[in-house]
């Protein structure tokens, strides 16, 4: 009998900090989120230029009007001759709409848009929508302690299997991000810089995403313009998105 009770003690007292880990991670995760970008509606345009090893220098510019973490658009503004392209995500349903093409085309979030950026990259607002988090330790980088957040994709439509993800214990803000395939191999790593005032508040204005298979490629997303927006749900529409401009 005293056994079973030294059991039961142990169970009541452990499942708690159990589950206080979990909120604490889920925190964290949430609040890194919100500095990368706003709850609710908001535009924003990214330009993104891609180097690589014997390859001529990208460019391309991107407007994104997006809301919540499940409906976004993504247009194509520059180069010129790719204008009108368009990505429309609905949950984590993605299709690729072409002035040419008179239907849309279905793309997984994890295909490549430009350079190291996916489609995912772009489409996805934040991760807390599509990852269960877990504190997996505390880390000083440059004498800084960060949080070290390991995410479990929650099912295979997301853009990445695995993420381990760097965050400021001070601010929670975001410092750099390790992508896994499914077999567990680095993918690329993302790292969060020049924060300015962007929609309100600080956030990184600068991520530069950077091949773990291959040296020397490397992409900068560059993001400018951020404000809120009240956006209605028809835009987030198949219907709708010849109107956009």
């Amino acid at each position: 009998m005293r056994a079973l009770a030294v059991v039961l003690c142990a169970v009541l007292f452990s499942a708690p900090a159990n589950a206080n880990d979990d909120e604490l991670a889920r925190s964290i995760l949430e609040k890194a989120d919100l500095v990368r970008f706003p709850a609710g509606g908001f535009e924003v345009t990214v330009a993104i230029t891609t180097n690589a090893p014997d390859k001529q220098r990208e460019a391309r510019k991107y407007k994104i009007l997006s809301k919540g973490n499940d409906n976004t658009v993504v247009m194509v503004t520059e180069p010129a001759a790719e204008r009108g392209q368009i990505l429309l995500m609905k949950g984590r349903d993605l299709w690729i709409f072409l002035p040419n093409i008179s239907q849309p085309i279905r793309v997984p979030l994890s295909q490549r848009l430009t350079g190291q950026v996916a489609n995912g990259d772009l489409a996805r607002a934040n991760f807390a929508g599509d990852y269960i988090p877990k504190l997996v330790r505390t880390e000083l980088v440059e004498g800084e302690p960060m949080h070290v957040l390991e995410l479990t994709a929650v099912d295979r439509s997301v853009t990445y299997h695995r993420v381990l993800y760097w965050v400021r214990q001070a601010n929670q803000w975001p410092h750099k991000a390790e992508f896994y395939s499914v077999s567990d191999r680095l993918l690329k790593t993302a790292t969060y810089q020049n924060y300015v005032r962007l929609g309100g508040r600080p956030r990184p204005a600068r991520i530069v995403m950077r091949d773990a298979l291959r040296e020397g490629e490397e992409s900068f997303l560059e993001y400018s313009e951020l404000r809120s927006r009240d956006l209605p749900d028809k835009i987030f529409t198949k219907d709708y998105l010849k109107r956009l401009e």
